[in-house]
């Protein structure tokens, strides 16, 4: 039977040849070195770069991930708002067909332009039909706005105290909206008449071409 030769490894030499590549390095010539710390040199270089870039595309990945939740916060937000305007948006359609319904009352409230004639003369018929005598009875400048436009009509009227408030009284109860503005009430007479200056407003809605009209010229103002 043949024997197997027995290998005999000098552990001492061979550390002392490993450690030997160490001594003496140059730190400034690193290509000078023998092959083992070259290699090691490589392999920590290496590493080190490989470790930095994790963690650079750990932060970077991190920063997303802030701002992706930081949407998701967002977008769950506006989802809950936009789910509850969905869930009411019939009581919004309600309430705007009420609103709707309010305008359109009150323009009814307001006259034409054709229809302004007839509105003077039940407010000068609601003075002569409490007995009262008018010494001024002139319309003054209308004033336009941007949907309406605005009639004040200087008044004067005397009679007794009862009848103004009688007159006052039906003013307001016009189907038209009629303000008394800027009233007062002084002595007239030895009667016991008195005389009351007052301005009254009355309003009316503009057409569709007076509109038109006010908005060109409110245009180049804005």
């Amino acid at each position: 039977m043949a024997k197997v030769p027995k290998i005999n490894i000098d552990f001492a030499a061979v550390q002392a040849a490993l450690k030997s590549q160490f001594v003496g390095l140059n730190p400034n010539d690193p290509p000078s070195w023998p092959a083992l710390p070259r290699y090691l040199l490589c392999v920590g270089v290496t590493a080190f770069v490989v470790v930095a870039l994790w963690f650079v595309w750990l932060s970077s990945s991190d920063e997303e991930l802030t701002s992706e939740r930081t949407k998701e916060v967002q977008l769950r937000a506006d989802f809950t708002k936009k789910l509850t305007q969905a869930a009411s948006l019939d009581a919004l359609k309600k309430q705007r067909e009420q609103v709707q319904q309010y305008v359109t009352q009150l323009e009814k409230q307001l006259p034409s332009k054709a229809e302004m004639d007839a509105l003077l003369s039940d407010i000068n018929q609601a003075g002569l039909g409490r007995s009262l005598q008018f010494e001024l009875f002139r319309p003054g400048q209308v004033s336009v706005k941007e949907y309406y436009a605005e009639l004040p009509i200087s008044v004067r009227v005397t009679g007794r105290y009862h009848d103004m408030g009688l007159f006052a009284a039906d003013i307001a109860n016009l189907s038209r909206i009629v303000t008394l503005n800027n009233l007062t009430i002084t002595p007239a007479g030895k009667d016991g008449t008195l005389s009351m200056d007052t301005t009254a407003k009355t309003f009316r809605y503009l057409d569709n071409d007076e509109v038109s009209a006010q908005r060109k010229v409110a245009g180049p103002k804005k």
